[in-house]
């Protein structure tokens, strides 16, 4: 009889595979479960102490404070005070734990239930192009913050788990939680929640209520959508969700919810991001030589005033031609920078032409040649000629094209007549202009043509707003400054700025008497437009072609430098300092001198003897004859014999034998001319009066 066609398995062979099934899958389990304990173990061993944590390369915080202590911008990666778990208010610590990881104190450092939704909601949307998320505990954010990147590969995220696995047997939780509360990112450069703290409300974070926590809790889903400098609405949004987070959690009650009025949270202001910029970028590079703390946050309290630049900004921009560019710089009477324009627009142009660009100052540097003419014996009064003259071959004219023959040197200053300026390089020598403007701290190079005493030496318009700024000061030196201190962020003083009034460039009679002149300029001269109702003493600089634009001038203890032109030193129509930079000036200065007393000028200082006696009193005054009992001497300060009185020859019978004190050589007259003699120098003190061309 035949078979049939089909031949039956045993009914166990079934259960026999389904056996071999599960003891396949139980072998792999438990070879998986002694793989991850081993791969645990090494992370473990591999893993730093807690300390090497805390201490890891993150950045340095630098927060800058304008005079009157508000923030004015922050710069690098933002990290704040290291807060232990203790100094963590406990809101914060529920609202980071009921946002990100609610069962954060029930798992092992990896949440399987958190896993299962991830994995079922990627199995919703395979195929859309969405990522797993939702799985990641706050152990593993730590562990991709610290360890590794935010790269998305399974690779990755199976390296995560087991470092956060290895991290828990560690660690404890309050450790963990520390870590993560210093280090997780909270947008705007702010990591940790002490930065973020001080960035969007203006105080540390150990004294953050329920609603700031709320907030800063909510960032760290997406943080530059709820950053509340970006978008307030859509932070207060999102810590609303937070907080009914916290109280399904149990972290917070009903009343706590309710109580907690988000509108009611005072944001910090943003700080300026314009033209303080100028200011921040030539101040905070000083940081390198003022102190040498590399890591912890700081603090840096700095001189600018905020009023005082939002007008020195809107000064240059209302005042400077069509197509040119504009600088100022203000400075207080000990050197603090109040305020600092570069340009017209940080955005389009961060070039500082206050502190990098360097020009021509034109009749400007004239500041120089009357204080060398100043210091060597002329007065604003003395007498001078205005004339043609041919120095070398180089004859300058004036920029009126005419000459006014005799006038003084307070006139020729005022209305900056060039020509007396050469005649006075002449005479005190180009050499010692030179030095004059270095004594005054003009740092770039100088040269001695000629033409040197109208402005023809490139400079920096912060030197010569320095430079002027000494004259202010009655010729003791003034180096402008921007920091005042420097603090960590828990307060440790680290630096402190000390004023240094020891160097004396000029007497003050010399200084006094270059004011006369600065304030002549601007009551009758050439800088008449910076008038501002108050003494003002100024000067004003235009080079050839009006390629540059200066003025320079004080008031009230504040020293303002103006310059306007192209960057392409191309030349401006119908611009000279006394129009555009001299109302820039005078817009400033209205705002910068409003508060401060009216300051006159002290131009009365008593000048040295040489300067006050006449040569005939001075050096051939009557002789001491002896009789009053005092010594005479000859030129070169040697004892004289003693004259005698006259006796009747009867009784003297060597009288004829004396010689005639009429015979005698006149002594030498020891004057300024006997002294170059003796010194070698080649120059003649100037009189009083007009000296010859």
């Amino acid at each position: 009889m035949a078979r049939s066609g089909k031949s039956k398995e045993p009914p166990g062979t079934a259960r026999l595979w389904l056996m071999r099934g599960l003891k396949a899958g139980l072998i792999a389990l438990v070879a998986a479960v002694v793989a991850i304990v081993v791969a645990v173990v090494i992370a473990m061993q591999s893993l730093p102490d807690y300390s090497s944590l805390k201490s890891s390369p993150n950045g340095q915080m630098i927060r800058v404070h304008a005079a009157d202590g508000s923030v004015i911008v922050s710069l690098g990666p933002s990290f704040g005070r290291w807060l232990s778990y203790d100094q963590i208010p406990q809101v914060m610590v529920d609202a980071m734990v009921s946002t990100e990881d609610k069962r954060y104190y029930l798992h092992p450092g990896v949440d399987p239930i958190g896993m299962a939704r991830a994995a079922w909601v990627a199995l919703e949307n395979r195929g859309k192009g969405r990522r797993l998320q939702g799985a990641s505990t706050i152990t593993q954010q730590v562990t991709r913050n610290i360890f590794l990147n935010n790269s998305y590969s399974w690779g990755r995220k199976i390296r995560e788990m087991v470092l956060a696995l290895a991290l828990e047997r560690k660690f404890s939780k309050r450790q963990i939680l520390e870590l993560y509360l210093n280090k997780v990112y909270f947008g705007g450069g702010a990591y940790g929640i002490d930065a973020a703290s001080r960035k969007f409300f203006g105080h540390p974070a150990d004294s953050l209520n329920l609603p700031e926590a709320a907030i800063i809790a909510g960032l760290v889903k997406a943080p530059s959508s709820y950053s509340p400098t970006a978008d307030a609405e859509a932070a207060i949004g999102r810590a609303g969700v937070v907080l009914d987070l916290m109280q399904e959690n149990g972290a917070i009650s009903a009343a706590e919810h309710a109580s907690a009025n988000l509108a009611d949270v005072k944001m910090a202001p943003e700080p300026p991001q314009n033209s303080v910029r100028y200011f921040t970028d030539w101040a905070l590079p000083q940081l390198d030589t003022l102190i040498t703390e590399p890591n912890e946050p700081l603090e840096v309290y700095t001189t600018i005033d905020l009023s005082m630049q939002r007008a020195a900004t809107a000064a240059i921009q209302a005042n400077v031609p069509k197509g040119s560019q504009g600088a100022l710089v203000a400075l207080d009477r000990d050197g603090a920078v109040r305020a600092m324009v570069g340009g017209l627009d940080y955005v389009t142009s961060n070039y500082n032409r206050a502190t990098t660009a360097t020009r021509q100052p034109g009749s400007a540097w004239k500041l120089f040649v009357y204080m060398a003419a100043l210091e060597a014996g002329y007065t604003p009064d003395t007498g001078v000629t205005d004339e043609p003259v041919t120095i070398n071959g180089w004859s300058p004219r004036n920029s009126n094209g005419r000459f006014s023959g005799d006038i003084d040197v307070r006139t020729a200053f005022a209305y900056s007549v060039n020509t007396v300026a050469a005649k006075l390089g002449v005479e005190v020598g180009f050499p010692t202009i030179a030095d004059m403007a270095r004594r005054f701290g003009i740092s770039t190079p100088v040269n001695t043509h000629p033409s040197m005493v109208l402005g023809t030496s490139d400079v920096r318009l912060i030197d010569m707003t320095r430079a002027f700024a000494s004259v202010a000061r009655k010729g003791i030196a003034v180096a402008p400054y921007g920091i005042t201190k420097v603090t960590t962020a828990d307060g440790r003083l680290l630096y402190e700025h000390q004023d240094d009034t020891s160097r004396v460039l000029v007497a003050p009679w010399v200084a006094a008497g270059m004011t006369d002149l600065m304030q002549t300029a601007v009551s009758t001269g050439t800088g008449k437009a910076a008038q501002i109702g108050r003494p003002v003493a100024g000067k004003t600089g235009t080079t050839s072609s009006n390629k540059d634009g200066w003025f320079l001038g004080f008031s009230s203890g504040i020293t303002t430098g103006v310059w306007m032109g192209r960057d392409d030193a191309r030349a401006v129509g119908g611009l000279q300092g006394g129009r555009a930079p001299a109302h820039a000036f005078a817009d400033f200065m209205k705002v910068a001198v409003a508060k401060r007393p009216v300051e006159n000028f002290d131009t009365q200082v008593t000048l040295p003897e040489w300067q006050l006696e006449p040569d005939d009193e001075a050096y051939y005054g009557a002789p001491d004859n002896g009789m009053g009992g005092g010594m005479m001497v000859d030129e070169n300060g040697l004892p004289l014999e003693r004259a005698q009185p006259d006796e009747p020859q009867a009784d003297n019978p060597d009288a004829d034998a004396r010689p005639d004190p009429a015979d005698r050589p006149a002594p030498q007259r020891l004057d300024q001319q006997w002294i170059d003699q003796v010194l070698g120098r080649d120059r003649q003190r100037p009189a009083q009066q007009r000296p010859d061309p």
